[in-house]
């Protein structure tokens, strides 16, 4: 596991390049946010997180549980998820609206656009939540 990398991986450089088409300007990897989390925008108070699906434990088909030590991996993605929901739920108490990216929607990257350009032209709304996607 030493060899996973956790900054610039394939997927955040394909959302920082689509962002930055865009036409915004950005941080990454603010070490005094909790979380840390990938792209941050100060001025419009807004963070993305780019989650691996494996890793963070996404229900899709690349965030599956293997079956060799499935007990193992069970414990580590479920700390992670703990973890995750943590960070943001301090993030939003400090006024800051998070979006969570996924693995697995950087395939699609016109409808990655879409949902980037929504989440940064929105003042109030933080997407990629689960409240907000109990909503739906």
């Amino acid at each position: 596991m030493s060899r996973i990398r956790s900054r610039n991986t394939t997927p955040e450089l394909v959302v920082r390049s689509l962002i930055h088409r865009l036409g915004y300007r950005f941080r990454v990897h603010r070490r005094d946010l909790p979380g840390n989390p990938d792209v941050v925008f100060s001025s419009r108070q807004c963070v993305i997180f780019i989650d691996g699906c494996f890793w963070h434990g996404h229900e899709c088909s690349i965030g599956h549980i293997p079956h060799s030590n499935s007990e193992y991996w069970k414990d580590k993605i479920s700390r992670t998820q703990l973890r995750d929901s943590k960070n943001r739920r301090l993030l939003r108490k400090e006024g800051w609206r998070t979006l969570t990216v996924w693995e697995c929607q950087v395939k699609n990257r016109e409808k990655l656009t879409k949902k980037l350009q929504r989440f940064l032209e929105n003042g109030t709304n933080t997407y990629g939540s689960k409240q907000k996607r109990e909503a739906k």
